[in-house]
């Protein structure tokens, strides 16, 4: 069976197969222009955002990720990834009160969204689906 698809004054014929492909193409785009994509650093200031709750801020985000992940960052890569994922709707930020300690200076707090958990629970899913399709034998020793 034929499907006919019209784009503005264009018509394509396409079989069933090619439409679901065609909305797959349709449906990745418009996921990569609505900048809901992320990337590994910004799954994972993601995820520490969430796991430290109310309590996550630069500081702590990054030294969270260094000591897990046992990376090398700087607070300057954090802040920026912030202000993306807050850009993108995965975070948003309120300042805290002032304290001595900080000479004055306030600190900005980030929680995750319900945007930001989402895009977390696909990235899983699909992390997840994926792996657990690689078979058993393949790093079996013999």
């Amino acid at each position: 069976m034929a499907i006919v698809l019209r784009f503005y004054t264009t018509s394509i014929t396409c079989t069933n197969t090619q439409l679901i492909y065609i909305l797959l193409v349709c449906t990745t785009n418009s996921r990569a222009m609505n900048n809901e994509s992320i990337g590994v650093l910004e799954e994972l200031v993601l995820l520490t955002v969430g796991s430290l709750y109310e309590g996550a801020y630069a500081l702590t985000i990054l030294e969270e990720i260094n000591e897990k992940a046992e990376r090398n960052l700087d607070v300057t890569t954090i802040h920026s990834v912030l202000r993306r994922l807050e850009k993108k709707t995965y975070v948003n930020s309120e300042m805290g009160g002032a304290t001595a300690e900080r000479g004055g200076r306030r600190k900005r707090f980030f929680k995750l969204t319900a945007a930001g958990k989402k895009v977390l629970d696909e990235n899983m899913t699909i992390r997840m689906d994926l792996y657990n399709k690689i078979p058993k034998f393949t790093f079996s020793t013999i």
